[in-house]
């Protein structure tokens, strides 16, 4: 009888031992020498990914694998470095915990960008629309292509041929001197404001061309009113997807960027504030970079609202914000400063200068996908009316 029962019974503890190791494993538990004898101690998972694919992995200096693979690591830190030949490394230490998930993951950007015209007449006062992806501007010199006046590029629009025909014109010069107008678009993007030798304002549909564009010189208190209105009704929409306790912070904060996904915002503070933990226990598996939670007035930081992680950017912004803008996939931001345009993780980590050639003042902008960043340049040629280029970033 206890000969019968020794056999099934050895074969259910030989299956239940199984399931556990094969349970333990797959949290990432290993058998290890390192200290001369047997340890199965717990191990945490690199995922390490690439745009493009392909790419080598270094750990600690060590090629260890290619990107597009998950390893187990011990717990601790580990410098990882993504290389691939013809674009700029991508470097970071992350700390590997025991049943984790830690993310590499690289865009990495190439070292020789192509460079292509998207107009050739010459352009001035180019200006983004807030979905970022229309990009207005005008054109004040005659040419056998294009007429002056006011022009808008949708970024999202795909050209059989080339970009240079991918451009709308919306207004001419035959009411009023468009073609020399400053340019502003209205909250929701429907609209453009044009304002002529800062005297007479015109408010042109972005949709189509304007036959005769509507003059707002003498009601600009009411267009302006609706305008900060639409402002201030996207703003509240924004701040309601906060948690109670954040919104009360925010008082203090001048959030004047949020990511394309409304996941984070780029903001100053009004005071030096310590920040507290929002979520609390912290969440596993988060951005490992050092964050920075003692907010300095006037200091640019980006807060993460999924992670509750908040890192400082720079020390100060000058008056024209436009030095930051964020980077399509809200996982990046475009600086622009010192006659260079770099692209940079959103914890400040992975600077890299994308172009360092001529460009004018901080005329840079993303390509809605983001395959390209789009300069207003004459390269070096002060003799020619600038137009708009491509960076390739792919």
């Amino acid at each position: 009888m206890r000969k019968q029962l020794f056999v099934p019974l050895f074969i259910l503890s030989v299956l239940i031992f199984t399931t556990i190791i094969v349970v333990l494993y797959g949290k990432g538990y290993r058998l290890n020498f390192e200290k001369g004898k047997p340890d199965f101690s717990g191990t945490g998972l690199l995922v390490a990914t690439s745009i493009p694919d392909g790419a080598q992995v270094f750990i600690n200096d060590h090629l260890t694998t290619a990107t597009d693979n998950t390893i187990n690591l011990a717990p601790k830190s580990y410098k990882i470095r993504i290389v691939k030949e013809g674009y700029f490394p991508w470097e970071k230490t992350l700390v590997i915990k025991s049943e984790v998930v830690a993310k590499a993951d690289a865009l990495l950007f190439p070292s020789a960008p192509k460079l292509e015209s998207i107009t050739n007449t010459g352009i001035e006062n180019p200006v983004m629309d807030p979905s970022q992806t229309k990009l207005a501007f005008t054109v004040a010199t005659q040419s056998a292509t294009k007429k002056r006046g006011v022009y808008v590029l949708d970024m999202t629009a795909r050209p059989i041929l080339t970009l240079q025909g991918a451009s709308t014109q919306i207004a001419d010069d035959s009411i009023a001197l468009l073609s020399r107008s400053k340019l502003a678009w209205s909250p929701d993007g429907s609209e453009i404001i044009a304002t002529v030798s800062g005297q007479s304002t015109y408010l042109l549909d972005a949709k189509g061309f304007n036959k005769n564009p509507k003059d707002v010189t003498e009601t600009m208190t009411t267009v302006n009113a609706t305008f900060a209105k639409q402002q201030e009704e996207k703003l509240n929409a924004q701040k309601d997807t906060l948690s109670s306790r954040l919104k009360l912070l925010v008082n203090d904060f001048n959030i004047f960027s949020w990511s394309v996904d409304e996941t984070k915002f780029l903001y100053t503070s009004n005071k030096d504030i310590e920040l507290p933990t929002i979520i609390n226990p912290r969440l596993i598996g988060a951005n490992s970079t050092p964050e920075d939670r003692s907010i300095k007035e006037g200091s640019v930081y980006v807060y993460d609202i999924k992670e509750d992680r908040n890192y400082k950017i720079i020390d100060s912004l000058p008056e024209n914000n436009r030095i930051l803008t964020w980077f399509p996939d809200s996982k990046h931001l475009i600086y622009v400063h010192d006659q260079k345009v770099n692209i940079m993780e959103y914890d400040s980590l992975n600077q890299t200068t994308i172009f360092a050639g001529p460009f004018l003042d901080t005329y840079v902008f993303p390509w809605p996908d983001g395959s390209k960043i789009v300069i207003l340049t004459n390269l070096g040629n002060k003799n020619i009316t600038p137009n708009l280029y491509t960076i390739g970033l792919k």
